[in-house]
Order: structure tokens, then sequence, then C-alpha cells
């Protein structure tokens, strides 16, 4: 039996602009003129019904009162993630579900298996950030571990380039707690890392991180990143594409007790001194 093909549109950030939209229009109102009764820019109003922004609650229960539709759209709103970038909203349910993660990074630590203060030093350094969006992405990122709590946790396996452990992301004593968190990780049945040596030189994998991800009953899925947004496809020559990528880096790496010494020993020069 062929595997459906994954519906990627009509989000619940679309459904709730939808809504929004046919509730405006439904009195005859432009967009400047419900952004003008709710104090928001009338960009903000075309963005979040295109579902071009992360729903913001201040925003909905204002337009709830302003719309005289209290009880319309916060449902819909409960149903959105609401911190994380619109594009990187479907990998989060495919993740969410999938049954087999397979990883490869070669410049920071996946995301999954990030500490907090980790994350936090990442995403400080996106230009014009804010300190709240940082904690509110922070927040996001923390949720998806949610995944290893389920009954059946997914098979998770990550290759990772040797330089994401020299990498001193955040300080010596965030690099120690990060490679602690790691090893405890690698200490559950059901998730392995691996590491690729830098004296391998050059790799296919060095053009950038991507993820691949097996959901029963529907296609394989891939999220390759970008400096600006990623991409998530589930179409079977692109999947094809990613997975002989990953298996191609994979045989470069360090077998499994290798890979974790290599980690002990980065963790032991991390070591906070003092």
């Amino acid at each position: 039996m062929p595997r459906k093909k994954r519906d990627m549109s009509n989000t619940p950030e679309e459904r709730l602009g939808q809504e929004l939209r046919r509730l405006r229009e439904s009195l005859g109102w432009s967009q400047d003129d419900l952004a003008a009764k709710i104090q928001f820019s009338s960009a903000m109003v075309g963005f979040l019904e295109r579902a071009e922004r992360a729903p913001k609650e201040d925003f909905f229960l204002r337009c709830e009162a302003a719309l005289g539709a209290v009880g319309k759209l916060m449902p819909l709103l409960a149903q959105c993630e609401k911190t994380s970038p619109r594009w990187f909203r479907p990998w989060t349910k495919i993740e969410a579900e999938a049954r087999v993660l397979r990883m490869w990074e070669p410049l920071v630590m996946p995301g999954l298996l990030q500490t907090p203060d980790y994350a936090r030093a990442v995403l400080r350094c996106e230009p014009g950030v804010s300190e709240r969006e940082v904690e509110e992405l922070v927040t996001a990122r923390i949720q998806r571990r949610k995944i290893f709590d389920r009954a059946t946790p997914p098979m998770v396996s990550v290759v990772i380039d040797e330089g994401v452990l020299y990498r001193p992301v955040g300080g010596r004593e965030v690099m120690y707690h990060q490679l602690e968190h790691l090893l405890e990780l690698m200490a559950r049945p059901y998730l392995t890392v691996q590491v690729v040596p830098v004296s391998i030189g050059a790799t296919t994998g060095l053009s950038g991180a991507f993820a691949l991800a097996q959901i029963a009953g529907q296609r394989d899925a891939a999220y390759l990143d970008s400096p600006i947004n990623g991409q998530v496809t589930d179409r079977a020559d692109e999947v094809h594409a990613v997975t002989l990528k990953y298996d191609a880096v994979r045989a470069w790496a360090h077998p499994l007790h290798v890979s974790e010494q290599v980690i002990r020993e980065m963790k032991v020069k991390y070591e906070p001194q003092g």
C-alpha cells in the first residue's frame, strides 16, 4: 500500500488567518479598519491573515473584542505553534510523530539536543533579535524534547562534525554542560551520536545541516537548513537525495564507542576551572 502524501498546507496558523479574514470581511471592514480598532498596524493584520508571522495572544484577543467574535479565534490560536518560525512549523509536527529521525549537523549541536543555555547563545547571534524573542524561541526549542517522553520514543541517529565540539558556543561552562547533556542522552537506548573527525577534510555534508524523518503510513520527509529559512519536503526524489548524503557522511563517522570517547575527552577540556 503506497504511503500517502503529507498535507503541509492548511496549517492551524493558516486556518486562524482565514477565520480572521472571514470575520473582518463579514463586517465590511478593510485591514486598515481593523488595525485602527485594535491599535496594531494594517501590515500586521495582513501578516497574520496570511499566516506570515507567529500569532500572538494579545493581537487575537483584541480582534475578538473588536469584531464581536469572542470565542471564535482563541480556540484556533490554541492549536497554533506560537513561537517557532512559520517555515519550521511543518517540521516540528513531523518530528512529533516520527518513529525514526536521522540528523546531520556540521556547525552547531542539533536543536533537539541543545541545552537552554546553548540554545540561548546560538539564538542571540541573530541580527536584531530581542531578548524576549530569544526566550520564546528557547522555550519552543526545549519543548521539542517532549518526543523523548512518548511511550515509544523515536529512534534517533545523529551525526555531527567534530568541529561542533571545538566551537565554544556560550563559553566553557555552557559547553561543558552541553556535552554532559549530550552524554546523558546517548545513554538512552533509542539515541545514538556519531562524530565525523575533522581530519577527514571535505565531506558531502559541509553544504549544510539536514534531517530525515519516517512516520508510519506517510511518506518520509526531509528538512534542509539554510541561512534564511529551512525547507521541508516529502518529495521522493528530494528525500532520496538527502538520504544518500546522510549515508555518505555517516560512513566517515567514528563508531559509537569511539564517538563517545571523543565527546568525553572534549567535555574534560571544557570543565570549569576553579
